[in-house]
């Protein structure tokens, strides 16, 4: 194969990828969870953890079974998750292989999950897509809360399912 047969087959095969990562889409509310690691641009399924409370200056919000917080997205609409691609990767979604359990004050009817585009399932609660913000290294940390990123803002997530905009 000549050089630039090679490189217009390596771009076509990139503009592919790219024209691929759309947005997520979404169906049910079957329940699954799991945590991608402190700065992982991707979340792998694992079995089942806990989604917890941790309270702070800013109320009581939620957070996985390692303390991280966990945000919803005001340009998510109903449970259908809109962060894909450089999104996903800033924002990594909390995806799941099991049923997830309540911890603290969280309310398991409100857990769910939604299939992303990708086909792997995303925590939900009470019907918003749940992700962690990659720029949070330790637990408790909330430094993605009233970031405007990506067109829309994000907030931690409290026991009763609505945006702590504090």
């Amino acid at each position: 194969m000549t050089r630039p047969l090679r490189l217009a087959v390596l771009a076509l095969a990139s503009a592919l990828v790219l024209a691929a990562c759309g947005s997520s889409g979404s169906s049910g509310t079957s329940s699954t969870i799991s945590a991608p690691a402190a700065t992982s641009a991707t979340s792998s399924a694992r079995p089942a953890s806990v989604v917890a409370t941790k309270t702070s200056s800013l109320g009581t919000f939620l957070v996985d079974a390692k303390g991280r917080a966990l945000y919803l997205w005001d340009a998510d609409h109903g449970s259908m998750s809109t962060c894909s691609c450089a999104c996903a990767q800033a924002w990594p979604p909390l995806t799941t292989a099991g049923m997830p359990k309540a911890g603290g004050k969280v309310e398991a009817s409100l857990l769910g999950t939604t299939t992303r585009s990708n086909g792997s399932r995303e925590v939900t609660y009470a019907g918003h897509p749940l992700y962690y913000y990659a720029g949070d290294s330790a637990a408790g940390q909330t430094s993605g809360q009233g970031s405007d990123s990506f067109g829309s803002p994000w907030w931690v997530v409290s026991p009763a399912g609505k945006a702590i905009q504090n």
